[in-house]
């Protein structure tokens, strides 16, 4: 008796371990080089109007991780299986998308690796980059693959947030304004706002936190409640993170400093707390990149692949993808931070696709939801969520023809 309760324990606190890991690494994934690069460069742009930026983008992340979550996690099925159940075909276009973005996004991961080696030690960012690709390929050949994963990506996280908060302190934002502008904002841009949520909740990321939770076996109506709290919390953290950012570069830019280098974030952590504040830059930008790195591959193979691939075939394909992209990020010699802003717009695009086919299981097939009644709310929450990334999706293209035409 002593032994199936002893079981029981060991069987429920990894399942924990790995729900943690599932939801750091949705939070992670979308705490890139591109978050980074975007929420520096946005900042700068809009000053304390960008809180209403951040704002509107975290609400519609939620809606939009609050029922993929639910609608992956009691299906128990990955967002390509639930395509092709819903129309043969439409799965596989949905990771034909989906790995396309990952493959963009992942080069300017590893781009961002490089850029953070350069800020933390001084080192050459190709050979940073390259180094860094090489320690994301060996936490997937390492034999615990799937318990490395968790881990690093949860104490990366917990590293990134504490070193935020330090520098924004340090940065002393006039915090009355910026509270003003999330409400009252002098300024929208939604190009800004498709930029934040397609770099948020777009492409791979969307699915990076609720498709490792499958892995965890945290499946099932029984487990709804521990589903709904761990996709929230994900945004959550993500939110603070961006929330932290943004005080940190707007105290700097209030303080009259002009962001004019190839490499804002890092002139502005510099400007905030000088020599320390560079190698803090570092340390954040390298452990957003690793992570997002980790995460979009992950994500993208999981596309490619299915629950029934042997986990060592996976993670060897995985491999596979990560020195792809690493490669073509030595080889390619184009700016980070255009291609960064350009993934981030181009993964706005993808959203309303697999969203839409996850709000049709959540309202049409029943029997793909092992027969669970979803709550009208949560739908409709989605629906609105879903018309409103139709219409920044609209925006991107408009977006993105102006940015290819310049």
């Amino acid at each position: 008796m002593a032994d199936g309760s002893t079981k029981l324990d060991l069987s429920s606190s990894a399942r924990r371990t790995a729900l943690l890991g599932a939801m750091f690494l949705m939070a992670t994934s979308a705490i890139g080089p591109g978050f980074i690069t975007q929420t520096t460069v946005f900042t700068a742009q809009l000053g304390a109007a960008f809180a209403f930026a951040i704002l509107a983008s975290i609400l519609i992340d939620i809606a939009v991780q609050m029922n993929v979550w639910r609608v992956i996690g009691v299906s128990g099925l990955r967002a390509q299986e639930l395509g092709n159940r819903v129309i043969p075909g439409v799965g596989w276009f949905l990771a034909g998308l989906v790995f396309l973005g990952g493959v963009v996004f992942n080069i300017g991961n590893i781009a961002g690796t490089g850029l953070g080696a350069n800020a933390m030690l001084g080192v050459d960012p190709k050979i940073g980059g390259a180094v860094s690709a090489l320690v994301a390929i060996l936490i997937f050949l390492s034999k615990r693959a799937g318990m490395a994963l968790d881990r690093i990506v949860v104490l990366l996280g917990a590293v990134m947030i504490l070193l935020m908060i330090y520098v924004a302190i340090v940065a002393a934002p006039p915090l009355g304004e910026a509270l003003k502008n999330t409400f009252l904002p002098e300024r929208v841009d939604f190009l800004i706002i498709t930029t934040l949520v397609g770099g948020t909740v777009g492409g791979y990321i969307t699915y990076a936190g609720a498709h490792r939770m499958l892995d965890s076996g945290a499946t099932g109506v029984e487990h709804v409640k521990q589903i709904t709290r761990s996709s929230v919390l994900g945004i959550i953290v993500t939110g603070l993170m961006r929330v932290l950012l943004f005080l940190a570069i707007f105290g700097v830019v209030a303080g009259g400093t002009v962001l004019s280098s190839d490499n804002m974030a890092a002139e502005a952590f510099g400007a905030a707390a000088g020599e320390i504040g560079m190698r803090m830059f570092g340390i954040v930008l390298w452990a957003a990149a690793i992570t997002s790195v980790i995460g979009a591959s992950f994500t993208s193979v999981s596309f490619i692949t299915s629950s029934k691939t042997p986990e060592r075939k996976r993670n060897l394909i995985t491999v596979v993808f990560i020195a792809v992209c690493a490669t073509a990020y030595l080889f390619l010699g184009q700016a980070p931070q255009q291609l960064l802003i350009f993934a981030g717009a181009f993964n706005g695009l993808i959203l309303p696709v697999g969203f839409g086919v996850l709000l049709w299981v959540a309202w049409r097939r029943r029997d793909l939801m092992n027969g669970y009644d979803y709550p009208k709310w949560l739908l409709i929450v989605g629906v609105v969520t879903w018309l409103l990334t139709l219409f920044l999706g609209y925006t991107s293209v408009m977006g993105l023809a102006q940015l290819w035409s310049a």
